[in-house]
C-alpha cells in the first residue's frame, strides 16, 4: 500500500483505487470471480449466465446539468452490466440520508430514478433507507446493485483481445466531469455544460449480439479514457495506441479544460464506453453506434499493438505521449 491512511485519491479510480483493490480488498476477499476485476461479475445460473454488479454513489454536488444524484445510480449501474455484454434486468437500491435534507429533493431524485429505470428497462426490486444525524454525511448517497442475463453467445473478455483490433468510443470526452466540476465551482460559460449520464444498453446490447468481432466494452467513469486503456492495456498484455486527432472532445468542454489545467482525457464520463473491436468489423461497428441516439458521434480512435501492457497517445503534433493511469484526485466524489 502507498498510503497509511485512506485519501480522497483513493476513491478517483487512478492508481491508488487500483492499489488498495489489489492490496487490501483482494488480499483478504479474492475469489475467481473478483480477480477479473471487471465491470460485473459474470457467473452460470443453470443454463444461462447472469452478470452482478453493485456500485455506490456520492456526488457532490447532487444536482448537476444534466443529471443528478438519482439519474446517475441507475446509469451507472446499468452502464456496468451493459458493458459486459449482459441485459439489465433488476436494481436494489440503499439510501443513506442526512437529516434535514428537505423532502422535496429526496422525491426530485428517486423521481428520476423511476423516469431513468423507465428508459433503462429496469425495475427496483429490493431496497432500503438509513438516516444519520446532521454533520454524519453530506446530503445523500446512494447504494445500488445490478442484475442481468448475458446472451447466449456473447462473450466479451480481455482474453480476447489481440494486436490488430480497433478501439472505438461513442462520442465526446470529458462532458460529465466538466459538468460537475463547473456546477460545483459556480464557474459560468458562454454555453452550458451538460453531463452526458445516459443508460447504454440499448447501444451496447445491439452491439455485442450483433457483431461477434466485439471483444470487450468498458464504460469510462473514474479516471475516464486514458485510465480505462490502461487498465485495459494492462489486463490483455497488449500495447494500445490512441490518435489525439480522432478523439472526440466538445470545444466548449476543450476550451474548459485548458482553462482550468485539467486533462478531458482523464475526466470522468456517464454516457460513454469504449469498445474493442476486431478490424473486418469495425466499420460495421461504428455505423451501428452511429444510428443510435447515444453513439451519434462516434470515432474510431485507436488500436491495439503487440507490447507489454502500456497505452500511448499521438499526438495532434505528431509526438508520442505515455498515458497512464490517474495518479491523484483532481476532482473527487465526481459519481
Amino acid at each position: 500500500m502507498s498510503s497509511d491512511i485512506i485519501l480522497l485519491a483513493h476513491g478517483d479510480g487512478g492508481r491508488l483505487t487500483h492499489d488498495l483493490v489489489t492490496g487490501l480488498f483482494l488480499k483478504y476477499l479474492g475469489n475467481s470471480l473478483l480477480e477479473g476485476l471487471t465491470d460485473a461479475a459474470a457467473f452460470k445460473v443453470g443454463e444461462g449466465r447472469m452478470a452482478l454488479t453493485t456500485d455506490s454513489f456520492v456526488i457532490d454536488p447532487p444536482f448537476f446539468p444534466g443529471g443528478d444524484i438519482g439519474k446517475l445510480a441507475v446509469c451507472g449501474t446499468v452502464n456496468d452490466l451493459a458493458v459486459s455484454g449482459a441485459r439489465p434486468l433488476y436494481l436494489t437500491a440503499g439510501f443513506l440520508i442526512e437529516e434535514g435534507l428537505p423532502l422535496a429533493d429526496l422525491e426530485r431524485v428517486v423521481a428520476s430514478m423511476a423516469q431513468t429505470c423507465r428508459e433503462a428497462g429496469v425495475q427496483v426490486v429490493a431496497g432500503d433507507t438509513k438516516v444519520v444525524g446532521r454533520g454524519g454525511l453530506d446530503r445523500i448517497f446512494i447504494n445500488t446493485a445490478g442484475f442481468g442475463l448475458i446472451p447466449n453467445g456473447v462473450d466479451l473478455g480481455y482474453h480476447r483481445i489481440a494486436p490488430g483490433d480497433l478501439v472505438l468510443v461513442n462520442g465526446n470526452m470529458g462532458d460529465h466531469g466538466m459538468a460537475v466540476l463547473t456546477a460545483r465551482e459556480g464557474f459560468g460559460f458562454e454555453q452550458a455544460i451538460l453531463s452526458d449520464c445516459a443508460p447504454l444498453q440499448g447501444i451496447t446490447g445491439m452491439l455485442a449480439e450483433k457483431l461477434p468481432g466485439v471483444k470487450l466494452m468498458r464504460d469510462l467513469t473514474r479516471g475516464g479514457l486514458a485510465t480505462s486503456t490502461k487498465e485495459i492495456a494492462s489486463s490483455a498484455g497488449c500495447d494500445i495506441w490512441l490518435e489525439e486527432a480522432s478523439i472526440p472532445v466538445d470545444p466548449v468542454v476543450k476550451g474548459a479544460s485548458e482553462m482550468l489545467g485539467v486533462d478531458p482525457y482523464y475526466m470522468a464520463n456517464e454516457g460513454k464506453f469504449l469498445a474493442i473491436v476486431a478490424p473486418e468489423q469495425a466499420e460495421e461497428a461504428l455505423r451501428l453506434m452511429r444510428e443510435h441516439r447515444y453513439g451519434r458521434n462516434a470515432r474510431i480512435i485507436g488500436e491495439v499493438r503487440p507490447g507489454k501492457g502500456d497505452c500511448y497517445l499521438k499526438t495532434a503534433l505528431d509526438g508520442t505521449k505515455y498515458l497512464d493511469m490517474l495518479a491523484g484526485a483532481p476532482l473527487p466524489r465526481i459519481c
